[in-house]
């Protein structure tokens, strides 16, 4: 019997928010086509071939454990979420440390219309732990970003507030293979009330 070899690349699920300009509702737990939202970028990463998903828990952890179907994953508790989205993307990425992994397809979990055909195209363009990739969006950096291990304690680093990862990646522009995917994907964030239209 042969030994299954884990895919290098880890999806990693920024699912923490606590959805302060949608009256507090965790988006982890936001309704889309009958099912949370967690489950649903989970789902997308899955298809694009990550064998292993990390999925941050931030805002009401415990319900998104009892409501959503994750079995498999690694569920990754910030205790920090309300600081930001850098702080759930430096658990995440704290997170696949010790793992096999050597680069990290991350993901939002309030964009809905990002799902497996843009997870594939930015998996497709990683070639190393060096790798830095990112989705574009008629030529607009967006998600998902893909970070090679090397850039993971530059990222950590940087990492604060809403920011995210803002901050390397304009600081290693000349490094990042962008990968158009607006024509097969919608890159509109859940924010607030407005955005509820985009869910199914």
């Amino acid at each position: 019997m042969t030994e299954q070899i884990e895919d290098p690349v880890a999806g990693l699920v920024l699912a923490a928010g606590g959805g302060r300009r949608l009256g507090g509702r965790p988006k982890a737990l936001l309704v889309h086509r009958g099912r949370p939202l967690v489950e649903h970028a989970v789902a997308a990463l899955r298809a694009a071939g990550c064998t292993r998903v990390h999925v941050v828990l931030g805002a009401g952890a415990g319900t998104v454990r009892e409501r959503a179907e994750l079995t498999g994953c690694v569920l990754v508790d910030n205790p920090e979420w309300e600081e930001g989205m850098g702080s759930s993307l430096r658990a995440g990425l704290a997170s696949l440390g010790p793992t096999a992994a050597r680069a990290a397809l991350v993901s939002l979990v309030d964009q809905p219309g990002v799902g497996a055909a843009a997870m594939s195209r930015v998996r497709a363009a990683w070639d190393g732990e060096d790798s830095l990739v990112a989705a574009s969006y008629d030529g607009v950096r967006g998600h998902p970003v893909l970070f090679g291990s090397a850039h993971w304690a530059g990222v950590a680093a940087s990492a604060r507030g809403d920011r995210g990862a803002r901050d390397y990646l304009r600081a290693h522009a000349d490094g990042v293979t962008l990968v158009e995917c607006g024509d097969v994907a919608e890159a509109h964030d859940i924010d607030t009330e407005a955005d509820l239209g985009h869910l199914e």
